[in-house]
């Protein structure tokens, strides 16, 4: 049933991204989207937390301004890198141990990561990212989640608990 309920709110959610709100047009997508849920439901491997209307408001107003802030930051500094090529590159890869449990977060960390110039997360498993980083900073990996993942995930880890 959860998943039917998933389904059925995805498909209406983009139902309704797609068309006009007006009476008519909300009573097919309701009646497609349940029929559409019956018929998939059982082919899809998800579910719905429903506690992500309680965590969407702590995201885009705690983890979207840090993360913004962040990315300003990050574009000022490869933008001193490429109008002073002066300034010493130490670029390479690193491994940061990432405490998230969940896949979503991770997955939120890991895009966070890669959004932020400079850096790029290019792998993950179960404990870890692996990021390229335009210029190293630190010398052992608690070093480096203190720079490039420490304030996401502090966030992203009491949104995603």
């Amino acid at each position: 049933m959860k998943k039917f309920v998933s389904t059925f709110v995805v498909l209406l959610v983009i139902w309704l991204f797609l068309t006009s709100f007006n009476l008519s047009e909300l009573i097919v997508g309701l009646l497609v989207s349940i029929v559409l849920a019956g018929v998939i439901s059982g082919l899809v491997d998800y579910e719905l937390d429903l506690s992500v209307v309680y965590k969407l408001p702590l995201f885009v107003v705690v983890y979207v301004p840090v993360f913004v802030y962040k990315m300003f930051l990050s574009n000022i500094d490869v933008a001193r890198r490429v109008l002073t090529p002066k300034i010493p590159l130490n670029p390479g890869f690193v491994k940061i141990p990432v405490d998230l449990k969940g896949n979503v977060g991770k997955l939120t960390l890991a895009n966070s990561i890669t959004l932020t110039p400079g850096t790029l997360a290019i792998d993950a498993d179960e404990e870890n990212l692996y990021i390229h980083w335009i210029d190293i900073k630190g010398k052992n990996e608690e070093d480096y989640k203190k720079y490039v993942t420490g304030t996401f995930e502090k966030i992203l880890g009491r949104i995603y608990k």
